[in-house]
């Protein structure tokens, strides 16, 4: 089961990145945990400067930005 983390403080584009995520997760068919992370320590601790990122299990694979579903499918489908 893959580790989603989205880190931000829940703003418009917090949420706007974990709808992708999960739309992205859904279309692959992937079993997920998605976290969302808004306590700044603990996003600090991921060397996230600027919010929101994407977590994939414990790496940043985005931050600073919006990724639309289909890069976050590109992202997903790497792992594989």
């Amino acid at each position: 089961m893959l580790k989603l983390e989205i880190l931000g403080s829940g703003c418009a584009n917090c949420r706007r990145l974990a709808e992708n995520t999960i739309t992205a997760a859904d279309k692959l068919e992937l079993e997920y945990n998605l976290i969302k992370v808004k306590e700044l320590n603990e996003i600090v601790g991921y060397g996230i400067m600027t919010p929101p990122a994407l977590v994939v299990d414990g790496e940043v694979k985005s931050q600073g930005r919006v990724p639309q579903t289909a890069e976050i499918i590109e992202i997903l489908e790497s792992l594989k």
